[in-house]
């Protein structure tokens, strides 16, 4: 294999994305967790949600903090690696990616301020539209990522004028069919991330014998919900492999493992795919179930990869496996959240620590399943980089030199395990320490800036002087 700029740059961009993406995934659903909890608070009063929200409100922040620094990364490389890219898409990604940034400063950024000083500045009411409004930018951000992305992947609405993609129908772009079943197909997968690792931490503390009230209630819901998502998961992954179906036929062959045309087609379950000889060794397969899975028909007609000319099939090995991965993660899940919630249901305690220590082991699963999810859709749409439009190999920067990218993606790799090894170490020692009571509620001074730390407030000031008396 030749390391060349642009294979150089596709492993620095599929290092950074890779670590970007398990961020958002997770703090889109701590966001509505804490929208959750913040509710319940304030409808039943009870003083484990507000504890269970200052706890996780602390995870959500550093978890935000470095999904941000890695998403700012991306954006450079569109810059540094893929210059073309951004040159001849600039008219369409430019909006997109702008509206981004802007739902996620002037939503998540202004209201997470409220959350973090303002308990005691506004109304409970107040306070939890601003923990809805965090929850919104958040899922907001994601869908302006999800249009541009789904763009990428099934290009519509544009026209190309002196070699530059140019918009010609924003309705079709923001509206386009792909869109709406990719996107709730990443922000199920969200909400099932930070489920998981709710429910995963509620099993943790009780296996501890600590934080009982806190684990019940963690351990409750985080199953609870990951039951009732899981379905639409599966039916919206459905749906997702309709368009790729559909509009990307190459990548659906590779998905599959399908090396030549198939009428009625089998399903391969497992195989190792070997793209010298344009078969799979060792295969597992199931006749008529890949007709059915892919037209809804015992007899359809399915193609494989051996129609489409070499140049313009995608690596077969990672989005076959990749799917496999993810499924198979699925289907834990959905065993783990059914059996898990019937148990709950009917309060048995024989077998209780193995439900508690299968849910704390179950907690990477779903990060695991985003991961590949990623990872089939994007390696599977290559060697495009706007699918049918514009080729990988035509979006990088024209004077990048192996030498360059070899340098970037050193310090990239350097910063990115220093950082984010001090950041998951902060974390596990935040999930470690546990919820703490919470502060009562003190009126301060709107009007003064120390009033966040008590600064003019008579009843904080009193205790800090009786301290050090």
């Amino acid at each position: 294999m030749m390391w060349t700029a642009l294979l150089l740059s596709r492993v620095q961009f599929a290092f950074t994305v890779s670590f970007h993406i398990i961020f958002p995934s997770f703090t889109i659903g701590v966001a509505a967790w804490l929208t959750m909890l913040e509710a319940f608070h304030l409808i039943s009063g009870k003083p484990v949600y507000r504890r269970l929200f200052d706890f996780w409100l602390k995870i959500f922040g550093v978890t935000f903090g470095l999904g941000v620094v890695s998403g700012i990364v991306l954006a450079f490389e569109f810059g540094m690696n893929w210059s073309r890219l951004s040159e001849v898409t600039g008219p369409i990604q430019g909006p997109l990616l702008t509206y981004e940034s802007f739902t996620a400063f002037a939503l998540e950024a202004s209201f997470f301020g409220v959350l973090l000083f303002g308990r005691s500045r506004v109304t409970p009411a107040v306070y939890l539209l601003s923990t809805m409004m965090v929850a919104l930018g958040t899922t907001f951000s994601a869908f302006w990522i999800m249009v541009n992305n789904s763009w990428m992947q099934a290009p519509v609405g544009y026209a190309v004028e002196n070699g530059i993609f140019v918009p010609t129908n924003w309705k079709a772009i923001i509206f386009s069919p792909v869109v709406w079943v990719r996107f709730p197909h990443m922000l199920v997968a969200a909400y099932l991330t930070g489920a998981f690792c709710v429910a995963a931490t509620g099993a943790w503390y009780m296996l501890r014998g600590i934080y009982a009230a806190e684990a019940r209630v963690m351990l409750r819901m985080g199953l609870f919900l990951a039951a009732l998502l899981i379905p639409v998961q599966l039916f919206v992954g459905h749906l997702n492999g309709d368009y790729v179906h559909d509009r990307q036929p190459a990548k659906f062959a590779a998905i599959e493992g399908r090396w030549h045309d198939e009428q009625p087609a089998s399903e391969v379950l497992i195989a190792i795919p070997d793209e010298s000889t344009e078969t799979n060794r060792i295969e597992l397969k199931i006749p008529y179930l890949g007709s059915l899975i892919a037209s809804m028909r015992l007899d359809s007609k399915e193609v494989g990869l051996t129609s489409f000319a070499p140049q313009d099939r995608p690596p077969v090995a990672i989005p076959f496996f990749a799917f496999r991965i993810m499924v198979g993660c699925g289907l834990l899940m959905m065993a783990l959240a059914w059996l898990g919630s019937l148990y709950l249901l009917f309060e048995r305690k024989p077998g209780q620590r193995l439900l508690l220590w299968a849910t704390f082991l179950s907690f990477p699963l779903p990060f695991v399943a985003t991961l590949t999810g990623w990872f089939t859709a994007e390696v599977g749409r290559q060697p495009w980089s706007v699918y049918g439009a514009l080729r990988t190999a035509d979006a990088v920067t024209p004077t990048l030199s192996v030498q360059a990218v070899t340098v970037s993606l050193i310090i990239f790799a350097v910063v990115y395990v220093v950082i984010f090894s001090f950041g998951t170490l902060y974390v596990y020692r935040l999930l470690k320490a546990g919820p703490v009571e919470s502060k009562p509620i003190l009126p301060l001074n709107p009007k003064r800036p120390l009033g966040v730390i008590g600064g003019d407030n008579p009843v904080a000031k009193t205790t800090q002087e009786g301290a050090l008396l």
